[in-house]
């Protein structure tokens, strides 16, 4: 199969190249992103794999579909970038990698959470500088905190044991309570609400749905603990900026850790050092001393990358023979659990 691998970097074409080894498809790699203007790249393939800030919207997959593109295959678990409806009515299967490293995800979430409570990012930089005041570096111990945990998928589930190990006591909500967090770690699922009110650290774990979508909005911080800690490794729009910043500002939350971001479209993933930034509201919350941004890193892990590649060329192996499409998303298999 002729395979055209949109929007690639740097770090991953040699995790793809030596997974193709078993595999031995045809791979091109384009490092523009798949939007309309690019779609037409994809001439003369027969599959398109497509990353986490493409826009495959229904134009561009009308292009695709008049190049004869039958398969698209996301390699990232998300899906929210996809019209599944327009892909449908064209005839084209959409497949994704729906886990590669849970932990990966979870113990960068663990950093977040640990360099903004010591103070890790400014403690680098004052050494740097001779700078070996202790002032403003004052942390907590996390041993004995309430962490809420919201979603317990394979990475929420994965971020309840490292905080149990911690000594946190830990609540949770999803829609599907896992017994062995409850009797092996004593999670204990509650309401949102009871989260929002009892937490000193909450971590976002969901993936990105129309339920879902600015679950921390201003509403929601209004019920919170006031200094909390908000954690965001899953996708950037389940917090609004704009309520976020609100609340920094009046001290409601007390530290936020960001890896994902609303609108990181076109920012993410870039090298802009040389460039003013456009986005106001990005600009703005990195200006805070007590937020900390990380650009979509949380699954940058060699263990991770060996996953997104090998699933990836499984799935497009699966469709090259026939075979049933085990990571087939379509219009029924959004859920609210499908990426976590």
């Amino acid at each position: 199969m002729k395979v055209a691998i949109f929007d690639t970097h740097r770090f991953e074409k040699e995790f793809f190249e030596k997974a193709n080894i078993n595999f031995q498809e045809a791979l091109t790699f384009f490092e523009p992103r798949l939007t309309e203007q690019t779609a037409k790249l994809a001439a003369g393939f027969d599959v398109v794999c497509s990353f986490a800030n493409d826009r495959l919207n229904s134009k561009t997959l009308s292009i695709l579909n008049s190049y004869s593109i039958r398969l698209i295959a996301l390699r990232s678990a998300g899906f929210n970038h996809v019209d599944l409806e327009a892909a449908a009515q064209l005839g084209m299967k959409v497949v994704r990698v729906p886990e590669y490293s849970p932990y990966a995800v979870a113990e960068h979430a663990t950093a977040l959470i640990l360099s903004l409570n010591r103070k890790i990012h400014h403690a680098y930089n004052r050494v740097r500088e001779g700078n070996f005041s202790l002032d403003s570096l004052v942390g907590f111990d996390l041993h004995g905190k309430t962490v809420g945990i919201i979603g317990t998928g394979k990475i929420g589930s994965v971020m309840a044991r490292i905080m149990s190990g911690f000594g946190c006591q830990i609540l949770a909500f999803d829609i599907r309570p896992k017994i062995e967090l409850t009797e092996k770690y004593n999670v204990k699922y509650t309401s949102l609400e009871d989260i929002y009110h009892q937490s000193d650290i909450i971590s976002l774990h969901v993936p990105l749905t129309p339920d879902t979508k600015h679950l921390i909005d201003e509403k929601a911080i209004a019920q919170m603990k006031r200094g909390v800690m908000v954690i965001n490794t899953g996708r950037g729009a389940l917090v609004d900026a704009r309520a976020l910043i609100v609340a920094l500002k009046g001290k409601t939350i007390g530290s936020a850790g960001l890896d994902v971001y609303e609108e990181e479209e076109g920012v993410f993933f870039q090298d802009l050092s040389d460039q003013v930034l456009q986005d106001d509201v990005l600009a703005r919350l990195m200006t805070f001393p007590n937020v900390l941004i990380t650009s979509h890193q949380a699954f940058l892990t060699r263990e991770a990358l060996t996953g997104i590649a090998t699933t990836t060329l499984k799935n497009i192996r699966e469709f090259d023979e026939g075979r049933h499409l085990t990571n087939e998303v379509s219009i029924r298999g959004k859920g609210p659990a499908a990426h976590n």
